[in-house]
């Protein structure tokens, strides 16, 4: 019996979450990839609490237009800003059980542009 894509897509995602965990000082930076927008935040799984959270929604980043990927960028260069106006340098990275390619990369590349060490 073949497995449906989302299907599949929980098993990895599980697999990945027996290892990635997200503490206070190195928070699990969390990608979630729907059809038109991509979503990113911080989670400190010890406290059980999202510290923020970024959305290619927001109305910030709504104005500036571009293609999917490049909004992904944004995204992750605005949760960067954001983490380190907390204080927040190091975080561990969960691509949800998504392939590390095309938006879930250029999310990835934006927050380490914007001084994020994962």
């Amino acid at each position: 019996m073949a497995l449906s894509k989302e299907e599949r897509r929980q098993r990895i995602k599980y697999r990945i979450r027996k290892t990635v965990k997200g503490t206070e000082g190195s928070p699990r930076l969390c990608v979630y990839r729907s059809n038109n927008e991509i979503y990113a935040q911080l989670i400190d799984d010890k406290a059980g609490k999202t510290l923020m959270a970024v959305a290619s929604s927001d109305k910030a980043l709504k104005a500036s237009k571009g293609n999917k990927s490049e909004m992904a960028k944004l995204v992750g260069k605005a949760i960067a800003e954001k983490a380190i106006s907390k204080g927040i340098n190091a975080v561990t990275f969960d691509r949800n059980g998504y392939l590390y390619h095309g938006r879930v990369k250029q999310l990835a590349e934006g927050a380490r542009e914007g001084g994020l060490k994962f």
